[in-house]
């Protein structure tokens, strides 16, 4: 995923269906000049992460 996609996702009022590890996330911040998201599963609201925002993947 790129960053500015990454951004409009976490700006967005809309849940997209993001994947990371193959495990469904919410994107709740993106640093795009350090390429880094902080993510969470979607069920697991305390479990976050930072990750690069190349590792994301948005499914259809």
């Amino acid at each position: 995923m790129d960053a500015q996609r990454a951004q409009e996702i976490s700006n967005s009022q809309t849940m997209a269906n993001v994947m990371y590890n193959g495990q469904q996330v919410y994107i709740e911040h993106v640093d795009q000049s350090n390429g880094m998201a902080t993510i969470h599963p979607v069920d697991e609201p305390n479990s976050k992460q930072s990750v690069s925002i190349d590792s994301l993947q948005e499914q259809q």
